[in-house]
């Protein structure tokens, strides 16, 4: 019987999941605001960030963990794949190792896309030069 009311909190909690795009509009988040805005316990965070390497929070002078935007949306992908999707902890790092692969661009259609960029880039400041 515990086990189904814990089942049921978790999903609970889960179905009320932030996204990255609903992220307050900062650069740096300290711990406690990140264990608040994915909804685990900051000893959670901590044990994350020894078990997914991605994760590597700056740390003040005073110690303290601050997270950067692009963390806290790993956190959340992280959260979802554990809690949501089922995955173990090696399942997880294996599947965000496959999204990595998937989303970053091969490196010659990423220097295509740079050429492309530089050439946009010329033509406008050829036509802001035709302008003045």
């Amino acid at each position: 019987m515990g086990r189904v009311l814990a089942r049921k909190a978790r999903d609970a909690r889960a179905g009320s999941e932030l996204s990255a795009h609903d992220l307050p509009d900062k650069l740096h988040f300290k711990i406690g605001e990140v264990a608040r805005l994915v909804g685990v316990k900051p000893h959670v965070l901590r044990f994350w960030e020894g078990e997914f390497g991605a994760l590597r929070p700056q740390k003040t002078q005073t110690n303290q963990r601050v997270y950067r935007r692009r963390e806290v949306e790993l956190l959340l992908l992280i959260k979802r794949l554990l809690y949501q999707d089922g995955f173990t902890i090696p399942g997880a790092k294996r599947r965000l190792a496959e999204l990595s692969r998937e989303t970053t661009p091969a490196p010659a259609a990423l220097i295509e896309l740079l050429r492309r960029l530089r050439d946009e880039l010329r033509e406008l400041a050829a036509l802001a030069r035709a302008g003045t």
